[in-house]
């Protein structure tokens, strides 16, 4: 099928989301996903860079349209040992200078203690998420369950590649005036991370 950039509406929050929640949680769950994964957060960059069952998964914001709606296009997806060239290009990402590597390839943990604590620009968060799964109209949507470092929140989303299926969703929810806050965003204000 290949790969398909996804339009995105997301707010947070710390307690229920009231009768919207209700009207979602009423349609019956498909599903739910539980994960942990290590956010990547650089202070000079907002993509969403990831590693979640040992896979370095990057998605990159494309655009934002006049309803606040993101798009965003999964760019870069690849296992350890990660080489020099990834990293290079990782770097361009996270739009910060790369280090001297000193080696030809790195694993899990070297990649972690020697090219992403050490450098100034970049932090690591800690996130847990459960992901309560539903259908509205032919979109997903989803409440989740989240913490960033240990600080739990709540999360609610809708997504399509039809941007506007999305923002139908959005206005018969009761959602329009809630801000559209994307995962980074939301982690850099809640470990105190300024851009």
């Amino acid at each position: 099928m290949g790969i398909v950039a996804r339009w995105e509406w997301r707010t947070f929050g710390e307690g229920s989301f009231g009768s919207c929640e209700d009207t979602i949680r009423a349609l019956g769950m498909e599903g739910n996903k539980k994960t942990e994964e290590l956010y990547i957060l650089s202070k000079k960059s907002d993509e969403n860079i990831k590693i979640r069952f040992d896979v370095v998964d990057v998605k990159s914001l494309q655009n934002v349209n006049g309803d606040r709606l993101e798009q965003w296009l999964p760019i870069l997806k690849t296992g350890f040992p990660i080489s020099v060239v990834t990293l290079e290009e990782l770097f361009k990402i996270f739009k910060t200078e790369a280090p001297e590597f000193k080696r030809g390839e790195y694993g899990y943990e070297e990649f972690l203690d020697e090219v992403i604590r050490p450098c100034p620009d970049l932090e690591l968060v800690e996130v847990k998420k459960s992901r309560d799964i539903y259908k509205i109209d032919g979109a997903t949507a989803e409440i989740a369950e989240c913490s960033f470092n240990g600080k739990g929140w709540r999360t609610i989303c809708v997504e399509h590649e039809d941007p506007a299926l999305v923002i139908s969703v959005v206005k018969k929810l009761g959602l329009s005036g809630a801000p559209n806050v994307n995962y980074i965003q939301a982690m850099k204000k809640s470990v105190g991370m300024s851009r």
